[in-house]
């Protein structure tokens, strides 16, 4: 039986909420939101970090509450607890991300616990003893799972000689770290020039950023040039397998070339990674998994940086079908880019498309980090209305013809982590294969 699709909502109906902005003269970008569900503010405060060494980069980031001159870790998980609030820190190659929330009557002393640790962190020696060893086995645990070889691999086989080659330090090298490199980097680095602080809640947005510029303004500095060249063109070439012994499953990973947010075709594109493998309803997920069950899930995400965007393909396979799960995959992107979404198909893409955007959008929280994401890119909420109506009218020949240039197979790199010696045989009667180790 034909099942009759719901004609989608106007996309003219984007809601945005009221939002202010300002750069105050320490360098620091306050863009405050009211959105008044409940008495809560979220705060996300992004700080440039491209290029900071890696290592005390990550530490830092795990240690970054521990203590004050004033106060320990104890003292400030108190004194956020008392205003219902939390504070916590984490990293990627491009920024030192401060996230939490309190209630909104205590937006002034959460924003003045935030300031006592940006201007007078001290790293105590035990504290970061502790963080030192918590995280040095965080990652030995990651250097154990096939997920995190595959993404390794992966990055550097995408990458090269980039910064993004190498997301995440050797344990050794954390291991060594004294509190001492930690304040330097943070004297360094966690400046106020180019930040940028978001505020979203139950609150007034021009009260808000008053309040933020008072207590914040003192927090002072310009950290050096962080800035990244452009990510490298993908450079095709043998699949790369990565041996790992006596492993019951494969990890097969895929990188395409991808467009940023604000490349005028970048909707179409994304409609096109959705019909291909975007979401639970797509091709590769139908194909591997409901119709040949090779896996439980395969997902492919556009993955945004700053200096560029690539999407990654993944699965986990069973070592038996490593070979047909790829011959799928290799037919699914050749699928795609040959030939033009089905009406239905597409329209079934473009309200997930357009759902999620909304509810992402429908918590203070999901508010915040869409807010803080795109003040990553030089970006406002007003692009969310721009990139909707492009979600809304996209055709399926724009989609076609983005799929067509972005999503052959022809460019894609390949990396498969698995049993070498029961999968190399399977792999190498499809393509060239280049073997290394794990």
């Amino acid at each position: 039986m034909t099942k009759t699709l719901p004609d989608l909502v106007p996309d003219a109906a984007l809601n945005l909420p009221p939002e202010r902005e300002r750069t105050l003269p320490n360098g620091l970008t306050v863009i405050a939101i009211r959105r008044s569900a409940v008495p809560l503010v979220e705060v996300r405060l992004r700080i440039p970090f491209a290029r900071a060494e890696l290592a005390p980069a990550t530490l830092l980031s795990q240690a970054l509450f521990t203590g004050t001159s004033g106060m320990n870790s104890i003292d400030i998980a108190a004194a956020l607890q008392a205003v219902g609030g939390s504070l916590g820190a984490g990293i990627d190659p491009d920024r030192l991300l401060i996230s939490g929330n309190a209630l909104a009557d205590g937006l002034d002393r959460t924003l003045e616990l935030l300031a006592s640790v940006l201007t007078d962190a001290t790293y105590p020696v035990e504290e970061v003893s502790t963080e030192r060893d918590r995280l040095g086995d965080h990652i030995q645990v990651a250097l154990s799972q096939p997920a995190h070889l595959a993404r390794v691999a992966l990055l550097k086989r995408m990458y090269g000689d980039h910064p993004y080659a190498v997301q995440t330090p050797e344990p050794e090298e954390i291991r060594a770290l004294s509190p001492e490199p930690l304040r330097e980097l943070h004297a360094a680095r966690v400046r106020p020039a180019g930040a940028v602080l978001v505020l979203v809640g139950d609150i007034d947005p021009d009260q808000a950023i008053d309040t933020a510029e008072k207590i914040l303004g003192g927090w002072s500095g310009r950290a050096p040039d962080g800035g990244l060249p452009p990510i490298p063109v993908l450079e095709t070439g043998p699949l790369l397998l990565v041996d790992r012994p006596g492993s019951v499953q494969s990890s097969l990973r895929l990188a395409l070339p991808a467009l940023t947010r604000t490349d005028p075709d970048y909707a179409a594109f994304n409609l096109a990674n959705l019909v291909f493998g975007g979401y639970f309803s797509s091709r590769w997920t139908e194909n591997i998994r409901e119709d040949k069950g090779y896996t439980y899930g395969a997902y492919s995400s556009i993955d945004h940086y700053v200096a560029g965007s690539a999407l990654v393909a993944a699965a986990e396979v069973a070592t038996e079908v490593t070979g047909p799960s790829l011959l799928e995959t290799v037919y699914e992107l050749g699928r795609i880019a040959s030939l033009p979404p089905g009406e239905e198909e597409l329209e079934q893409a473009r309200r997930y498309a357009l759902g999620t955007l909304r509810l992402g959008m429908s918590t203070q929280a999901g508010l915040a980090g869409l807010a803080g994401m795109y003040a990553g890119f030089g970006l406002r909420l007003d692009h969310l209305r721009e990139y909707s109506a492009a979600l809304a009218a996209a055709t399926r020949e724009e989609v076609a013809a983005a799929a067509t240039k972005y999503l052959a197979p022809s460019r894609a790199v390949t990396v498969i982590l698995g049993d070498a010696e029961k999968i190399e045989s399977q792999l190498s009667a499809l393509t060239v294969v280049e073997r290394s180790a794990a």
